[in-house]
Order: C-alpha cells, then sequence, then structure tokens
C-alpha cells in the first residue's frame, strides 16, 4: 500500500501545474488513505456511508452536492481547486429545465435563486436582421412551460448561484486549496483520489466535475487533459463578451435578442437591474484574440467589424469602456457513446464530458440536469459493488438528450453564420420598387423565416419535456428536430454555395456525431424487448 501512495503522488506531481496548490484548508470527510485501506461492509447504511467524492466546485458539482448532503446514508465531499470562492463570472441562464430542476429537488434553493432571478423566458425574444434592426423570427419560450407549469427562463448572476448552492451546504463538505489530479480504482471496488499536492482521498465514488479540461477525464481516458488529444475541439469561433449599465430603449420588454448577418452575429441580453450582456460572434482561426490587430482597442474593432448593422448595436459598443468586454475562443466536446462516461466507481459530469457552445444557454442547464440523474442513481445505491452499474445508467440516461442539445448549440452557431445573410426584400416605400439583396443566400434566408419559429418551438417543447432524464430517447421531438433541422440545412448549405459544407455536418450540428452511435445503441437495447413482444 505504501508504494500505491508513493506512485499516486508521483502522478499527482506530473499532473499538477508548475504553482502547486496550497494544502487543503478543511479537513476532508472521507477518509485520508494510511498504511492501509479502511475497512468498510459492502453494504451502504447511515453507519456506514456511501463516500463521494466530487472534484470541481461549479454549477454541476455544487449542485450535486446539495442533493446528496441531505441523504443520511451518503457522506459527500466537494474538492475545488482555488484556495478561496471570490465573486467573480458573469451572468448564467437558467432555463426552464434547470429551474424545474431545482424546484424539485429543493424549494428552499429555488426560492433563494428566484429572489436573485431576471425572467426572461417571458419576454420576447428571437432574431433580428442585423442590418435593417427589424424582426426576423420571435421565439416562443413562455408557451412550452407555461404549458408544463414550469417556471420560466432567466438569468442570475453566477457568484449569486454560486452561493447560494454554497450556503445550502452543512459544514465540512468543501475542501478548498487543491484539486484532483488522478485517480487509481482499489481492488475492493473503491478508488484512490490523488489530489494535486500529493495527498490521497480513499472514496467509493468519485465524480469528476472539474470543467472541460479536467483532469479526472484525462485519467480516465488516458488522454491528455488539454490540447492535442484530449478530445476537445474548437469550434471555428471567436466571440466578444461584453457586460455593462446600459439603458436599452426597450427594457422590459425584450429578453434577448439575435442579430444576423452575413458571416457574423451579435446577442444583446438583459440581466436585469439595468444591466446587460453582449456576445458579437465571429468566424475566425483559433487564437486570433493574438493574431488580428486591434491597434485602437477593441470596442473601436467591433464598430467596424459590425459598420452598418443596427444602430441598437452600436449604442451597446458607445457604451462599453474597454474593461468591460474579453475576447474568448470556444471550445466544446461531443458527449461520446465510444469514449466512457465512467471507469467502475468513477463518473464524469457537466463540461468534463459534454461542454457545449453558449448559443442555447443549456452548458450550465445540462451539467444540473447529470446532477439531477446521478442524484438519483447514487442516493438509490445499497451496495458499493453496484456504485459502477449506476453511474452506467445514468450514462445511459443521459447520453442521447446531452448529446442532442450538444449538437444543437453548435447548429445555432454554424447555420446563422454558414447558411445565413441579410434577408432578402422588396422595398416599396416612397420611391420606385427595388429590390434588396437578392442573392440566393439573401432569398434562402427570407424563405427560412416562417419555419426557425417551428424549429425553434419543437426545440424548445424537446428541452422542457425531458427534463426528468426518464426515457433514453424521445423519439416524437427528435424526429421532428431532425427533420426540420435537416431541411434548414440542406437549404443553407445552397446558399454558402457548397452542399458539402453543411449536409454531412447535419447529424452532428443536431444530435452530435458520437450520439449517433449512442442512439443506435439505445435503439439496439430496446430490440430485444420489442421481439419478445411479437
Amino acid at each position: 500500500m505504501q508504494a500505491l501512495v508513493i506512485a499516486l503522488a508521483a502522478s499527482a506531481s506530473a499532473l499538477a501545474p508548475a504553482r502547486r496548490a496550497a494544502p487543503l484548508k478543511t479537513p476532508t470527510k472521507a477518509a485520508a488513505v494510511a498504511d492501509a485501506p479502511t475497512a468498510v461492509p459492502d453494504r451502504v447504511s447511515k453507519e456506514n456511508p456511501l463516500r463521494v467524492v466530487i472534484a470541481g466546485a461549479g454549477v454541476g458539482g455544487l449542485t450535486l452536492a446539495n442533493a446528496l448532503d441531505d441523504c443520511e446514508h451518503v457522506d459527500v465531499t466537494l474538492v475545488e481547486k482555488t484556495s478561496a470562492f471570490k465573486r467573480f463570472g458573469g451572468p448564467i441562464q437558467l432555463a426552464s429545465n434547470a429551474m424545474q430542476l431545482f424546484r424539485e429537488m429543493d424549494d428552499d434553493i429555488y426560492d433563494q435563486i428566484e429572489h436573485k432571478f431576471t425572467w426572461t423566458g417571458n419576454l420576447t425574444n428571437g432574431i433580428k436582421d442585423g442590418i435593417r434592426d427589424e424582426w426576423y423570427a420571435k421565439f416562443d419560450l413562455a408557451s412550452p412551460a407555461a404549458a408544463r407549469s414550469m417556471p420560466y427562463t432567466g438569468v442570475i448572476e453566477r457568484p449569486d448561484l454560486q452561493e447560494i448552492l454554497l450556503g445550502g451546504l452543512t459544514d465540512g463538505v468543501v475542501a478548498n486549496g487543491v484539486g484532483v489530479a488522478g485517480y487509481e480504482k482499489t481492488a475492493a471496488g473503491g478508488v484512490n483520489v490523488a489530489m494535486e499536492d500529493g495527498r490521497v482521498i480513499e472514496a467509493d465514488v468519485l465524480v469528476g466535475a472539474d470543467g472541460i479540461w479536467s483532469n479526472v477525464r484525462a485519467a480516465m481516458r488516458d488522454e491528455p487533459a488539454r490540447g492535442e488529444g484530449s478530445g476537445v475541439s474548437y469550434s471555428g469561433y471567436t466571440v466578444f463578451a461584453g457586460e455593462l449599465n446600459y439603458a436599452s430603449p426597450d427594457n422590459g420588454e425584450v429578453g434577448y435578442k439575435v442579430y444576423i448577418g452575413p458571416n457574423q452575429y451579435f446577442v444583446i441580453t438583459d440581466i436585469g437591474n439595468g444591466r446587460y450582456q453582449y456576445y458579437a460572434f465571429l468566424a475566425r482561426a483559433p487564437g486570433s484574440a493574438e493574431t488580428e490587430a486591434k491597434p485602437d482597442g477593441t470596442v473601436p474593432f467591433l464598430k467596424k467589424t459590425f459598420e452598418g448593422w443596427s444602430p441598437d448595436v452600436h449604442r451597446i459598443l458607445d457604451a462599453t469602456k474597454e474593461d468591460e468586454i474579453e475576447q474568448r475562443d470556444l471550445y466544446d466536446r461531443p458527449p461520446s457513446s465510444i469514449k466512457p462516461w465512467s471507469d467502475g466507481p468513477v463518473g464524469l459530469l457537466g463540461d468534463a464530458v459534454h461542454a457545449m457552445m453558449p448559443n442555447l444557454g443549456q452548458g450550465g442547464c445540462q451539467a444540473i440536469e447529470d446532477a439531477f440523474v446521478l442524484d438519483q442513481e447514487l442516493r438509490g445505491l445499497r451496495k458499493r459493488s453496484y456504485a459502477g452499474k449506476a453511474l452506467q445508467t445514468y450514462r445511459n440516461r443521459r447520453l442521447v438528450r446531452s448529446a442532442s442539445v450538444q449538437g444543437l448549440s453548435r447548429f445555432a452557431s454554424d447555420i446563422i453564420i454558414r447558411g445565413f445573410d441579410t434577408p432578402a426584400k422588396i422595398v416599396t416605400d416612397d420611391g420606385p420598387v427595388r429590390f434588396e439583396n437578392f442573392n440566393y443566400a439573401g432569398i434562402v434566408t427570407r424563405l427560412l423565416q416562417p419555419i426557425l419559429p417551428v424549429f425553434f418551438t419543437v426545440q424548445f417543447n424537446f428541452l422542457y419535456e425531458g427534463w426528468r432524464n426518464e426515457a433514453a430517447l424521445d423519439l416524437k421531438a427528435g424526429v421532428a428536430i431532425f427533420g426540420i433541422g435537416l431541411l434548414i440545412l440542406a437549404v443553407g448549405a445552397g446558399a454558402v454555395g457548397d452542399l458539402a459544407i453543411l449536409l454531412p455536418f447535419a447529424g452532428e450540428s443536431l444530435i452530435g456525431a458520437e450520439a449517433f452511435a449512442g442512439l443506435s445503441e439505445t435503439i439496439s437495447s430496446i430490440l430485444p424487448s420489442v421481439d419478445s413482444l411479437l
């Protein structure tokens, strides 16, 4: 055993960053490995609880910790790399599916979130013509939620959500100051969790909620946490994100608006209390922040990039200070049916397994859904030896849905940037009749106008209907999304002049490439039971 500890400590040192984290400031509730493993019976009980270690205190990790903390036969420890929690990070959207989950899991936490919440789902939301400032398509987020008696979509400041979730945990659950470097499964069926400072924690279950650059995932799949071979892919887009006080002319009426135009788009969102957030999405090679010159600053660069666009775009840019905007490249990670979500008693959650583009605002929401399902599977365990099976069931319940949402999030960017343009328009005002943007892309963008609201209505119904993750596959919603999406992609492919650009990408955009394997796997698992009925 001493050799194991030394080996794990060496592994942890190899994985740790150059600057080592400080030692744990709070004793972990899970037992530290000494000369011999702790002898515990297989049967889980109040006297011998299931020892769960969660790596990472993001939204998903904190939600899971809160869900398990009130379970008397589960002993949960949340390990967070940062030495102290600070107020940082912008607003996060919690769509109706996430808000409904919080209401199901904990009324008190839901009430606290609602108190800090800015509702947007009951306002006007949709796409606008970026040049003419006319509504192109409005999205009905309210009706699908109201029809299911679900809360509306809205936003909350990430530090406020973090404080609420931290406040729901009992003392001793959170251990700050060092991250998880890796793990090793034990012969007894448990897991030894290697920390970045060389310590090792003995547990029955390890959940990697440590983000897109997850060390737990890297150890599970024997791949680097970052860079080539990590499975994380560049989306093709860089985003400029701004957050500021802004006197919007449509405050209280519009939740969010997406301004579309050739090769780029601009999103403005009400985040409450007179503050707004915006995102400028540009198709760029990775690392463009360093390679693309901005001699006069970021704001003048964006004003030039969006020259001729809606006055609203320029008003919010004019109100922006340089320190209120930042640029980052966007990466995501398709959920995989080929690579594992779990390894015996070790599982992955949130961005560690299905990082998403921000277009649908579902990244945090899907991590919350992960936590909801994991809580159900782990609290139902009565034997430690069943932990691997519970994690596999969690993966089966979440794979196709999370892959669909991930694919839809990528699809939203690709079709808007690759397939959309300024819509064609016949202008018949005071002067002679004139035709604006009557090229193929402009005509197609206009023809797609009545289809998009239908597509997004189907999409929101899919998101709001399946929040319980009771079925591995929602065939009705899936077929509708795929059918309408293929139509949009087919027409959009013609708009960019090359069918090969978008059509082969259709499946990956709409559901996630590797999720097709998961879909096939799900259907195959259903077929034997169908055969038995024939």
